[in-house]
């Protein structure tokens, strides 16, 4: 039985945690899906090579309040979908290659793990590994809901929704969160029929419900949203499928050539057998580390989704710096910072958010005082003629801590960043709106006038 110093399972963003730092150790990364993890292969990036090409596809729907007259002649599915996979794919092989061929101290194992005693791993290729200590960032993979017949027709997952043969004519997403805003996004630029499932009141419901509704409204326009809805039976067509659905007025059908299923994920802990080897999970499968990622068993680290109530890549990547520092310095650990971390939604249109939500400040009793601004009132924003996103920011009405922000539209994500900066090395909302220059007429005008707009006590 071979013994390593460390085994690292998934190789995402664990993948980065050996350097030449840990040249002086024996290494085994075991991955039991496609080298690189989620973001690289099936998950953030390609879906934003996706996005952006949506939205060039989508430019003419909008032209002519510009004075522009445009149209789409029609979207080469193959062509954009081989553009997007022949930049990846050679990524994903090319680090394999490399682990496995260019470092003589790293092992890498094509499996699925589990464990199968205290610190002793089957590396799902017919070898049982041990070792001193364990990075498990496995990941996490798609939920399959609970639905009758479900495995009767050929769904997909956003696993593999992005490799179809063809670009469907109708398309049912069944969910509400962001990988089912951003496919019903792409899917619907490229001329599909979208049908959007949810058995929420609304779209996105765990972002700020300000912005969940107007991002609901803006949807509806665009896409069949189908609200407070149960799929409770799917059934195979000659021609495609076909759900049946309760609601608020009683049973409905809906059809479509293709269903993809976007309800979430969970994280991949079930398949390693913990329990072999000491590690506890929470009760939605999480596996249960402190602030160093470290787990109940000793020498045994966990990040990413598999333990992050956060499944965000710049999390996973944030954590594994500390596992990485962790493992090199035990004597002196780091911990990891939650405070403020942001997500956005690469949808349209886009949204990006970071702390606290208004209804969770009111659920946990936190004093707040609120700022919105319109892109509608921004020079920049009469530029691209935007009437509905805006920006929310929520403060201490006496120090001017920011305690959350929020932003729906164009390039959300980005003009959030300088809030994002500010949450992280305190900075203020007063000394953030007046004691910088704000360029004129940029877009980051937005937060400076939401800034403004805090009704701060003197």
């Amino acid at each position: 039985m071979r013994h390593f110093d460390l085994v690292i399972i998934g190789s995402g963003s664990g993948n980065s945690i050996p350097d030449e730092r840990f040249a002086d150790q024996q290494i085994a990364i075991v991955e039991k899906g496609v080298f690189g993890g989620t973001c690289l292969n099936v998950g953030c990036i390609p879906t934003k090579m996706f996005v952006h090409t949506a939205d060039v596809a989508s430019t003419p729907r909008g032209a002519a309040k510009f004075g522009v007259d445009e149209h789409l002649d029609g979207v080469r599915w193959p062509d954009v979908r081989d553009r997007i996979f022949g930049r990846i794919d050679p990524i994903s092989a090319g680090g394999l290659r490399w682990r496995a061929e260019g470092n003589p101290n790293t092992t890498v194992y094509q499996g699925t793990a589990k464990f199968v005693g205290p610190k002793t791993l089957d590396t799902g290729t017919g070898e049982v590994i041990t070792a001193d200590r364990f990075a498990i960032g496995a990941g996490s993979r798609p939920v399959v809901p609970d639905v009758v017949d479900l495995d009767t027709v050929d769904y997909h997952t956003s696993d593999t929704i992005m490799r179809l043969d063809e670009l469907p004519k109708s398309m049912i997403i069944l969910g509400s969160g962001f990988v089912a805003a951003e496919f019903a996004h792409v899917f619907s630029s490229f001329g599909v029929k979208v049908t959007l499932i949810a058995r929420s009141t609304m779209l996105l419901r765990h972002e700020d419900h300000e912005i969940a509704e107007r991002f609901t409204e803006i949807a509806a326009e665009k896409w069949d949203v189908r609200l407070q809805r149960k799929t409770v039976r799917a059934e195979r067509t000659d021609t495609g499928l076909r759900l049946h659905l309760e609601g608020p007025d009683g049973a409905e059908v809906v059809e479509a050539d293709t269903l993809l299923v976007a309800v979430g994920r969970t994280p991949n802990s079930d398949l390693l057998d913990l329990a072999q080897t000491g590690v506890t999970t929470h009760p939605d499968g999480r596996i249960v580390v402190n602030e160093f990622q470290q787990t109940v068993v000793d020498g045994i680290y966990a990040f990413g989704d598999i333990s992050s109530e956060h499944q965000l890549k710049h999390v996973a990547n944030h954590e594994g710096r500390v596992v990485q520092h962790n493992l090199l310095h035990p004597d002196a650990p780091k911990a990891s910072d939650h405070r403020y971390v942001p997500s956005a939604v690469f949808s349209s249109p886009q949204i990006a958010s970071v702390g606290l939500t208004e209804e969770q400040a009111v659920e946990q009793g936190v004093t707040y005082v609120k700022g919105s601004q319109a892109y509608a009132s921004i020079a920049y924003g009469w530029a691209m003629e935007d009437q509905t996103g805006f920006a929310k920011v929520l403060a201490d009405p006496k120090t001017g801590k920011i305690l959350g922000a929020h932003i729906i539209g164009p390039q959300a994500p980005t003009v959030i960043q300088p809030l994002i900066q500010a949450m992280s090395f305190g900075l203020d909302a007063r000394s953030m709106a007046k004691g910088q220059y704000w360029i004129h007429p940029a877009m980051p005008e937005l937060v400076e006038n939401a800034l403004l707009n805090l009704p701060l006590e003197d």
